[in-house]
């Protein structure tokens, strides 16, 4: 029985190892970025990573606002909600009226304490009631 050199199989096994581990590297790298990328709402929205933003002394927002399904109105104001959202609109009823807002597009701070009514979508929160991503917004008074 001829006996089995070891060290001759796994140098013809080494180009597969490296080629293996450079695919494993490339696909890891893919999904990274492709996960990365998901945190900008209305991006998806519009069908694309960039957004075209117009803004005024009243308003501001993409110009696509048919893509953004939700609509508030109410007084904004600094703060979130145990981290999520950085502004919020207070509403009549109480601060379980309130809804939290982000966002990825737009200066929310520019329009703190004026009645406002804004466009986005809405987010999954764990503190907040309810969310939206932010896309356009326009001052009532």
């Amino acid at each position: 029985m001829p006996e089995t050199n070891w060290g001759d199989i796994l140098n013809l096994m080494k180009p597969r190892w490296m080629i293996l581990i450079s695919v494993i590297i490339v696909v890891l790298g893919v999904a990274v970025g492709y996960f990365l990328t998901k945190g900008n709402v209305l991006g998806k929205a519009t069908g694309s990573g960039q957004v075209q933003i117009q803004v005024t002394k009243d308003e501001a927002g993409i110009n696509n606002p048919a893509a953004l399904k939700d609509t508030a109105e109410g007084v904004l104001d600094e703060g979130g909600i145990g981290g999520e959202g950085t502004h919020h609109l207070t509403r009549t009823g109480g601060v379980s009226q309130n809804v939290y807002l982000t966002s990825s597009v737009i200066d929310l701070q520019s329009f703190v304490g004026k009645k406002v009514q804004v466009w986005g979508l809405t987010v999954a929160g764990k503190k907040a009631g309810w969310l939206m991503d932010v896309g356009k917004v326009k001052v009532l008074q």
